[in-house]
This record gives C-alpha cells, structure tokens and sequence, in this order.
C-alpha cells in the first residue's frame, strides 16, 4: 500500500493545494485502496495488485471528470511539472552541502584566525626588542598566508557544490517519500543546530574575558595585555565556525524542503510550509532567507570592532521594520 500511496502523492504533486483538490485525493485513494483489498482477497500478489491498481487508477487526465477537479487538470491552475528529484540525488545533495557548510564555516574562521598572528608575534616582538624586525616580517606572512589559505577553502568549497547550481534555477520537485526523508533529516538535525548555535553564541559573549582577566590580574610586562586580542579573536573565530556550519546545514535542508511550491499539494507534505509567506519568486525567498543572518553577522561585526554594545542593539528594531517593509513587497 505504501507504493500506492506514494503514487498518489505524485499524480497530485503539482496540483493547487485546493479543498476540492484534497478531497478528490483522499476520494481517489479510497478507491486505490478498497481495489487493492479486492484484489487481494482474491489471491493476487503484492506486485500484480499493486501493478492492476495503477494501471486502472493511474491516470489522473481520465479520472479528473469523475472526481470533479477537471478544472485544475485540465487549465493553467496546475503548476507546470518539474524534474523530480530523486532520493539518492537527494542524500548526495545533502552530503555535498554538508561539506560546503564544513569547509565555508573554515574558511571564514581562517579570516578571522589571520589577525590573530600579527597580534601574538607584535607581542613577541614587544617582549624580545632583538628580535622586534623577524616578529614584524613573520606577522604579515602570518596574515597574508592564513588569508590565502581561507579564500582557497571558500573557493574549493563554492567548486564542490556547483553541480548543484540548477536547483536554483530549473523547476525541480520531490516527491512524498523523498520530501518525508528530508523532513525528518531536518528534525533529527535541528537538536544539533541549536547545540552549536548556543555554544557559538556563548563563545561569542564569552569573548570579551581574555581582556578582563588580564586587566584584572595585571601584567607589568604588558605581553599578555597585547595577546588578549588575539584570545579574544579566537573565542570568535570558533563560535563563528559553529554559527555558520550549523546555519548552512540547517538551511540546505530548507532549501530542499522548499523545491515544491507552496501553494501546490506537494508543497503541503511539511506542514509548517504552509503559513510561510509566499515570495514573488525564488530569489526573493532566497534573499528573504538569509536576512536574519546577515543581520546577525553584521551586528557582531559592529560590536565586535567598536565595543560600542550599549548602542549597537539599535539594529535589530531597525533589522525589524527593514524586514517588514521588504516582505510586504516582496511577497504575494
């Protein structure tokens, strides 16, 4: 029955999400239902009582009069059908962008890693005055060399997915299986999401202690005084590495789910899709997509170099009343 339901679910995959829609479907599938317990009855097999049900309720251009839906067969209410994406090109899909959440967090953590040389070694440069020229010449290898190997990353990890480009561009669909499997991959993941959005968010606010500790406890060297940016830095590089792969791995699950329109049956197999706001188009809910995020990386960005957290908050009612204006334009 699982194979029959499955069917079901593709021959209404690109129609509208419809009363009279949803109703012709549960209709068609006690009819696919009650044929195969017939024909089970009398001594078929799985697989001829699966192949004789398709075969006499498999054509939905036949059946749309009787179930009254016509209208949506048979006229431009129907989306137009698109690629079906498979379950194995969906399981490589989420290994490759598992990667790309991987290597992207890298790199951007790798950036932030490259003031950090500077730091220590014009600390050491400081404490050893002999040996001030060697730090000051190892500082700026140190930076260009950890920048260098941050853009090859982001560029190898970009490389990786772009076989995957023609999701974002072509009409693709998933069917009900294969939309289940990314649903409840998603569920099972968001557990983890939120440890390494909790644990990157706390390493963020934690990151201001390397400097207080050291003015507390002082320093008549002044060496760890000149480090404690450079511990400071780092705290912020590991909690951006968490934020950025856990938001990316979560998103491409996101992405996936969101193949199937939302105002089709195949876009009703997530229930929580459904009071999503429709977008104008796919850029459009791209964009609207990573909004909070950004918003988020910049707000760091700005605390981080001014320390100025008593005015910085003003972004997010800003952020607020940006994104309500934007969705409004950009929705149906």
């Amino acid at each position: 029955m699982e194979t029959i339901k499955n069917y079901l679910e593709s021959m209404f995959l690109n129609l509208p999400n419809t009363p009279e829609v949803y109703r012709a479907k549960n209709e068609l599938l006690q009819m696919m239902e009650d044929k195969y317990t017939e024909l089970k009855e009398e001594g078929k097999s799985e697989n001829e009582a699966i192949g004789i049900v398709i075969s006499e309720f498999g054509n939905l251009d036949d059946l749309a009069e009787d179930l009254g839906i016509a209208s949506f067969v048979q006229s431009n209410n129907q989306v137009p059908a698109g690629r079906a994406l498979s379950l194995d090109e969906v399981k490589s899909c989420l290994a490759d962008y598992a990667k790309h959440a991987y290597m992207t967090a890298l790199g951007v953590m790798f950036c932030i890693l490259s003031c950090c040389g500077p730091i220590f070694l014009s600390a050491v440069g400081e404490l050893y005055p002999q040996y001030e020229n060697l730090m000051d010449s190892l500082a700026g290898a140190s930076f260009f060399l950890l920048v260098a190997i941050a853009v090859g990353i982001l560029v190898y990890s970009g490389i990786s997915v772009g076989k995957w480009k023609y999701l974002k561009t072509e009409r693709i669909v998933t069917d009900f299986a294969t939309t289940e499997y990314i649903h409840q991959g998603m569920e099972s993941y968001k557990g983890t999401y939120a440890a390494l959005l909790t644990v990157g968010i706390i390493l963020c606010i934690l990151c201001v202690l390397p400097p207080i500790v050291v003015d507390a406890i002082g320093d008549s060297s002044g060496f760890w005084d000149d480090c404690s940016g450079g511990f400071l830095l780092i705290l912020v590089a590991i909690g951006v590495f968490l934020i950025v792969m856990g938001s990316m791995r979560l998103g491409s699950y996101n992405h996936l789910l969101h193949l199937n329109g939302q105002g089709t049956v195949g876009g009703s197999y997530v229930p929580n899709q459904q009071n999503e706001p429709q977008y104008i188009n796919k850029t459009a809910a791209a964009v609207m997509s990573v909004y909070w995020p950004t918003v988020t990386c910049l707000y760091l960005i700005w605390s981080f170099l001014s320390f100025d957290w008593y005015i910085t908050w003003i972004i997010w009612p800003i952020a607020g009343i940006i994104h309500t204006l934007v969705k409004n334009m950009l929705t149906k």
